[in-house]
């Protein structure tokens, strides 16, 4: 997954983008406000990185209008400015952590690797659902895995939204059966079973890492393994 960088500064970019490379993410690069809303708008990303002090949209403005377009992607803020008050004033504008300039960048992965888990994979933009290279779209009803669209019956659309929206969660065959065959739920069945492995096959089959797990004797879990 990717990580987007929005910073001015070109050696501070060159040297994050570095390290974080060297760590097996992929890297945008943005140089100012403007342009860094417009790619996090435009693509999903595990992890935006900010500076505050930027050119067009300054930090603080860009992280309050990415919140309200609903972009739910964690944003780490750095920046000089390192009072209390500047901290506040970046968390309140919707940043989800803070680090002062200059840090050693080990500090940096800490806390690249708290956010991403916090995230647990899973990226929201606008009504569109993800778990790693996963998209699920509510509105047109597209599925896409590694870019290849994946083609769902109503049945199985509902059932991964079901299990995107409650990512991390075992869904029991009870509330699966009385929430989408509208029955009370009968031990000699094996509806879900096949149904979770129609969708299984299209989502997991020819893909990696596996998304739909089965957790013995309690259910289902869309997640992604530690």
């Amino acid at each position: 997954m990717n990580i987007l960088i929005i910073e001015d500064e070109v050696k501070t970019v060159q040297s994050i983008k570095q390290g974080l490379e060297e760590h097996h993410w992929e890297v945008d690069v943005a140089y100012d406000g403007t342009m860094g809303f417009q790619l996090a708008t435009r693509s999903t990303y595990a992890l935006i990185i900010s500076d505050i002090i930027l050119p067009g949209i300054n930090g603080l403005e860009l992280c309050r209008k990415l919140r309200a377009a609903n972009i739910l992607t964690p944003i780490l803020m750095l920046t000089a400015l390192g009072t209390t008050d500047d901290k506040i004033m970046g968390l309140d504008a919707g940043a989800d952590d803070y680090l002062v300039k200059p840090f050693e960048f080990r500090e940096l992965m800490a806390r690249v690797r708290a956010l991403t888990r916090r995230n647990s994979g899973t990226v929201q933009t606008g009504n569109l659902l993800r778990i790693a290279d996963l998209e699920l779209n509510p509105d047109t009803k597209k599925v896409i895995r590694a870019g290849k669209e994946i083609s769902l019956t109503a049945k199985e659309f509902q059932l991964l939204e079901y299990f995107l929206r409650h990512q991390g969660r075992v869904i029991s065959k009870v509330e699966l059966a009385e929430r989408f065959w509208d029955l009370t739920f009968d031990t000699g069945t094996n509806i879900i079973e096949v149904y979770i492995n129609f969708l299984r096959k299209k989502i997991d089959k020819d893909f990696e890492p596996k998304l739909l797990h089965t957790q013995i004797g309690m259910g289902y879990v869309v997640k992604l393994l530690s």
